[in-house]
């Protein structure tokens, strides 16, 4: 594939999301109960918790320049979600030089996810995508590996104040670090690790010493009594099932109380979501190799191994989240940008040719290649919430949304 075209295809293709992103918002953010502004609502009113950070810069920018809160939330998520977008393109652009990566970019559990299915729209994981693209452009070549460290030491903590689940994706980090700081026995990694204890003592502090019910009241009357805002979903999960120590089986029960067949069903779904969606990323992953030095380091010839080990910690989102479209989204996310961290700074080498002949069936049937990759790419998406079915055909649905959306607003 030519990458200049490439280039110009993506740009259109994130411009767009882009604009159906901002406009979704726009329509969303005076609903009362929709769940992308909820979150966004936590504050330190009530005392110091988990997600407040952005909920009170949002909160004292409100309140000084005399604005509605949500005006605000929209500012700043339509804001978070240009910068991504402006990130995710120069970090792909020009590096895409064969057909068959296109399909790894373009599944539909990665850019395209939040836009089909808005209530993800927006969530505070996109400042965790920010901050690993960021981390990410540090740690190449260009780069002094200070830079990297003192990043992490200093940023990392800030990031877990605004969404700690973080945490969990901590392995992608410390992967890119390894690198950079070229470790290569246990001592010289638990040195790199170190640059995680700020963060683990901030995370271990949340889930040992939770917000009691007086702080949230006070929270909830801090919002009500300065913006009319009611406190719910997001915000009010801080208290029906918070994420601490002592509740533990209430977070459990929160998931795996259906019938067992339904449970089954909702596994098995999400299972064929998994391998489907992350097919051609993995397909990549096998037919590429570390090189010698970094093969030593992670003692994995493929960097398939190394995704796979790097999934683990994200069971427990499976485990005790419910939102498990958001967590296949996520884990998307960072398993494609570190990838292609590897294949950018050529820690591996991919084998085109190998899997040119792996896909003959391809060759020289540029008709069928765009009909199987607009099915792939934008014939279906997986809901937010794990018992929620398969969605089709959102390459259609988003535009129809949108109109519908905008005709209404017209008639009203």
């Amino acid at each position: 594939m030519n990458t200049g075209k490439f280039n110009n295809y993506f740009f259109i293709y994130l411009s767009l999301l882009l604009l159906f992103g901002i406009f979704f918002l726009y329509i969303k953010y005076p609903i009362g109960n929709d769940s992308t502004i909820a979150e966004w609502l936590i504050n330190y009113q009530g005392g110091f918790t988990r997600r407040g950070i952005i909920g009170e810069i949002c909160f004292h920018i409100a309140s000084f320049f005399n604005l509605k809160l949500r005006f605000v939330i929209f500012l700043f998520q339509s804001l978070t979600y240009a910068i991504y977008l402006v990130l995710i393109y120069r970090f792909f652009k020009n590096y895409v030089k064969n057909k068959f990566i296109i399909f790894v970019i373009f599944t539909p559990i990665f850019l395209l996810y939040p836009v089909a299915e808005i209530e993800v729209l927006a969530r505070k994981e996109l400042f965790l995508f920010i901050f690993f693209i960021i981390l990410l452009n540090l740690t190449s070549n260009n780069f002094p590996k200070k830079f990297a460290n003192l990043y992490t030491l200093f940023i990392f903590p800030i990031v877990c104040l605004i969404y700690e689940e973080v945490i969990i994706f901590a392995p992608f980090i410390l992967s890119a670090l390894v690198i950079k700081n070229k470790s290569e026995n246990l001592f010289s990694i638990l040195k790199v690790s170190s640059l995680f204890i700020p963060s683990i003592i901030l995370i271990f502090y949340f889930l040992t010493f939770p917000l009691s019910k007086h702080g949230h009241y006070l929270m909830t009357e801090s919002l009500i009594q300065n913006f009319g805002e009611s406190c719910y979903m997001g915000c009010d999960l801080l208290i029906t099932n918070d994420i601490d120590f002592s509740n533990i089986k209430g977070m459990l029960s929160h998931i795996w109380v259906y019938p067992p067949l339904n449970t089954i069903e909702y596994v098995v779904r999400y299972i064929l979501i998994f391998l489907i969606g992350f097919l051609p990323l993995h397909f990549l992953s096998y037919y590429s190799n570390f090189k010698k030095k970094y093969y030593l380091i992670f003692s994995f010839s493929k960097p398939i191994s190394l995704l796979f080990v790097l999934y683990i910690p994200v069971l427990l989102l499976f485990t005790f989240g419910a939102d498990w479209g958001r967590w296949i989204n996520i884990t998307c996310t960072f398993a494609t940008l570190f990838y292609f961290y590897l294949y950018k700074n050529n820690i591996i080498d991919i084998d085109f040719d190998k899997i040119s002949k792996k896909l003959i069936f391809f060759e020289n049937k540029k008709k069928i290649f765009i009909f199987v990759f607009i099915i792939f790419a934008f014939g279906w998406s997986p809901q937010t919430v794990f018992k929620g079915d398969v969605s089709s055909f959102p390459g259609y649905r988003i535009p129809y949304k949108a109109i519908k959306f905008l005709n209404y607003k017209i008639k009203n």
